[in-house]
């Protein structure tokens, strides 16, 4: 139904409208097309002297058609940088090539601004060939330059956080290489008719290890040891580590039997930390050496809380753990039972004490095994007999060996009597 003034359209009289209109949105004319272009069009003669020249290109350099056409080149359009581009690259190019596209220059306004384009030429030749003129079209490159800066200041910020970032590490590892020097000793002192050797291996340079040992007089005779590993990593493990071992000195000048040393510093562990809602503790081996001038021999006592046993290597060519049966974790409990055990060191022996980063070591292809006590035991038997100092570089070799593998710190002491001390 419709309404009596209103005469309906005859059936496809809508989209013979539709298509009229559209048909009429497409009926520019060529040189409108030219004119108002969304880029600019120049043709100019092998000079460059400019014969034709697009409103839009006009436009943005803010210039009239007639101080443009005839007069001027295209080179005239551009910077002093472009233009030595467009001589030296730009024109060699395209008489060798006939065409070159997408090159970046800027072109001046009236102004004094300028315009980032990328510009494209092409040589028309005339049916013999020769050249006739050069058709050249101008895009637009703000926006792309502006994204372009962009990308190179968000390039920069970021090379400048990496530099940052690069240098606040190496301080930090400086500082953290500084604190972990001062939890360890700077040289070992002279034990007499006693050879010693140390070696410390950081697992990462970014962090603090917990790894701690110490070899200090006690008196005129004797001298004390301690080898530990604290739990944790970083500066909480610092300040454990700094407690244990002041506390153990402490201790051993008080009274330097191996269980009454590591009794007091589990007391000393257990009251600091056990309310803390925070329990922290440590593994240890303390012990004592007294070299005998006259045999040449080095009585070895000690006791262990929950550490690994240590290895005693022989002139002989064997070798085995030194057993220290019970021991619990020094700080775990208010009160830690210790059992004291000892041995002789005989001209060609050497004591070895080790922290667990050695047999917790990722070994094999697919670093899933551990090298454990049976690979350390068959280690020590090969490098029985051999001096302290000898042992632990072998021990350093290894553990370089051992690679990403080795992902813990490792401490080890030794302590031997030379085997040229043998009577």
């Amino acid at each position: 139904m419709c309404r009596t003034d209103q005469q309906p359209e005859p059936h496809g009289a809508g989209e013979e409208t539709s298509g009229a209109a559209f048909a009429a949105l497409l009926e520019d004319s060529a040189e409108e097309l030219y004119e108002s272009a969304p880029c600019g069009y120049l043709s100019t003669l092998m000079d460059g002297t400019i014969a034709k020249i697009n409103t839009t290109l006009l436009d943005w350099l803010g210039l009239e058609r007639e101080a443009v056409v005839g007069r001027m080149r295209f080179t005239d359009l551009l910077t002093v940088g472009g233009k030595l581009y467009h001589e030296t690259h730009f024109a060699p190019l395209l008489r060798m090539q006939g065409e070159i596209s997408g090159i970046a220059l800027e072109i001046k306004q009236a102004d004094g601004g300028r315009i980032p384009v990328l510009v494209s030429s092409v040589v028309k030749r005339g049916g013999t060939g020769e050249p006739l003129l050069i058709r050249t079209t101008v895009f637009d490159a703000r926006d792309r330059r502006a994204y372009e800066e962009e990308l190179l200041r968000g390039r920069k910020v970021a090379e400048d956080a990496r530099k940052q970032a690069e240098a606040d590490r190496a301080r930090l590892q400086d500082a953290l290489a500084v604190l972990q020097h001062s939890l360890l000793p700077d040289s070992l002192p002279q034990v007499p008719g006693v050879e010693t050797a140390a070696y410390y291996h950081t697992a990462s340079p970014d962090r603090l290890g917990g790894d701690f040992y110490d070899v200090f007089p006690i008196d005129g005779k004797r001298f004390a040891f301690f080898l530990g590993d604290v739990c944790g990593k970083g500066p909480q493990a610092a300040a454990l580590t700094s407690l244990t071992r002041y506390t153990l000195r402490a201790a051993a000048l008080h009274d330097p039997d191996p269980v009454a040393a590591l009794t007091t510093l589990n007391t000393v562990l257990h009251e600091r930390y056990a309310d803390g809602g925070d329990p922290r503790y440590c593994t240890a081996v303390f012990g004592t050496l007294e070299p005998d001038p006259v045999t040449g021999q080095v009585t070895v006592r000690l006791a262990s809380g929950g550490h690994p046993p240590v290895l005693v290597l022989r002139a002989d060519g064997t070798a085995d753990f030194l057993r220290t049966p019970g021991g619990l974790l020094v700080g775990v409990l208010p009160e830690a039972l210790f059992t004291p055990a000892g041995t002789a060191l005989a001209p060609g022996d050497t004591l070895l004490l080790y922290t667990d980063g050695l047999t917790e070591a990722r070994t094999g292809k697919d670093r899933t095994s551990l090298y454990g006590d049976d690979g350390l035991l068959a280690f020590a038997t090969r490098h029985a007999g051999e001096s302290p100092r000898a042992v632990v570089q072998a021990l350093t070799g290894l553990l370089d060996s051992f690679g990403d593998g080795l992902d813990d710190d490792t401490a080890l002491l030794a302590f031997g009597v030379p085997a040229d001390l043998a009577t």
